[in-house]
């Protein structure tokens, strides 16, 4: 008995060994088809501000990337599409821990975000030092592309810069609002909003218009009555506020307390469904694009982003959107996974068909595109003009 059961016990080892050698002489190696070929592939990372403060914003610019990737049947140039998507919380500290993880742990060949410009800068050093391409849709400071200087070669975007805002924002005060006084409040901390702020005050000054406060506050500050009890005194005819819309709602609601009846003006960190359209109810702001443009390019997109989300997109998913398209096509072009390849073909792009307008890219990484003036009315946002660089 006991001999018959030692050969039993042998004969299942040799079937258990016979099984796990035929196993691994069928098992697929990584990356290996089923014809045996090494499959294609190509990792893209995202980062966006999915919780904290401005994830509205992280929600759209997701939406858009994703619905890309889709529409393109998560291929491209012969590569198969692997994405990881990655969470800053608008935070420029989470955005390089998510963009160091992307290079060396998830090995991605190129990036899409971040969002704000703050984690974007962040985010776009951490990828440049490490040659490998980023792109956003939204983060619209010049350092994101540019630092002191030097050009990030591996850096891009889908939106236009914040000098071309703020001018934008300056000549729309004073060509089509017709005011001469204005009062100015920005975030001393934030890149984005400090440079819309200086550059809508040298415009507004330089086309003859007076600048009657210009006052600064941190990102954590949320009682804002010192200051704006200040600006009541002198009356300006508008309040210019490039902020994103948690705080701009917030400053608009204690500015209206406060007897302030001036023209709100804004930059596109208002275009969020999050904003308080009530206290915000005929004010402006300069963005990337409205749904209510009747171009095709335009209308196919609305079309399809509401078949998919059941809303209309905003122009943050717009813009990741454009962004991520425009990731693609590099792509095509080079026929290669090869980030220097890529970063070649990106900047070699001409008067690509986005969705925000046609576009080429200058020698910075910026593109050439046009802006649009918004008007926040009756509970949403109305089209007013397009201006063009």
């Amino acid at each position: 008995m006991k001999k018959k059961n030692t050969l039993m016990a042998v004969a299942l080892v040799l079937v258990m060994v016979l099984s796990a050698l035929v196993s691994a002489c069928t098992q697929k190696a990584p990356g290996e088809t089923e014809g045996g070929k090494e499959e294609k592939v190509i990792k893209i990372g995202f980062i966006g501000p999915l919780t904290g403060d401005v994830k509205t914003f992280g929600e759209s610019t997701k939406n858009g990337f994703e619905l890309s990737i889709e529409q393109h049947g998560g291929t491209v140039a012969g590569y198969k599409i692997e994405t990881v998507i990655t969470d800053d919380r608008n935070d420029a500290t989470e955005a390089v821990n998510a963009a160091t993880k992307l290079i060396f742990q998830d090995k991605v060949q190129a990036i899409v975000g971040s969002v704000t410009s703050p984690p974007t800068i962040a985010a776009s050093e951490v990828a440049n030092q490490n040659k490998v391409v980023l792109i956003t849709g939204t983060g619209t400071a010049t350092k994101v592309t540019v630092d002191n200087g030097a050009r990030k070669e591996f850096a891009f975007r889908a939106c236009f810069i914040d000098p071309f805002q703020g001018l934008v924002g300056a000549k729309f005060a004073l060509e089509h609002l017709k005011v001469k006084t204005a009062a100015v409040l920005y975030d001393q901390g934030n890149d984005y909003t400090k440079g819309l702020a200086e550059v809508f005050k040298t415009n507004f000054e330089a086309g003859g218009g007076t600048v009657v406060a210009y006052e600064a506050y941190a990102k954590e500050d949320t009682d804002f009555s010192a200051l704006l009890t200040g600006i009541a005194a002198k009356n300006p005819e508008l309040l210019y506020l490039p902020d994103y819309y948690q705080k701009v709602s917030l400053i608009g609601q204690q500015a209206r307390a406060k007897g302030i009846n001036a023209v709100f003006l804004g930059a596109d960190g208002w275009d969020s469904a999050e904003l308080d359209y009530v206290t915000m109810d005929g004010g402006y702001f300069t963005n990337h694009y409205s749904p209510d443009d009747q171009r095709p390019e335009v209308q196919d997109w609305v079309r399809q982003y509401e078949e998919k989300y059941g809303s209309k997109p905003d122009a943050l998913a717009t813009l990741v959107y454009d962004a991520t398209n425009l990731l693609l096509n590099a792509i095509e072009q080079a026929q290669s996974n090869d980030p220097v390849k890529i970063k070649e073909a990106l900047q070699a792009t001409k008067d690509f068909p986005a969705v925000t307008g046609k576009l080429s890219f200058d020698e910075n990484g910026d593109p050439i595109k046009p802006a649009v003036i918004l008007q926040v009315k009756d509970g949403g946002q109305k089209y007013v003009t397009t201006v063009n660089p």
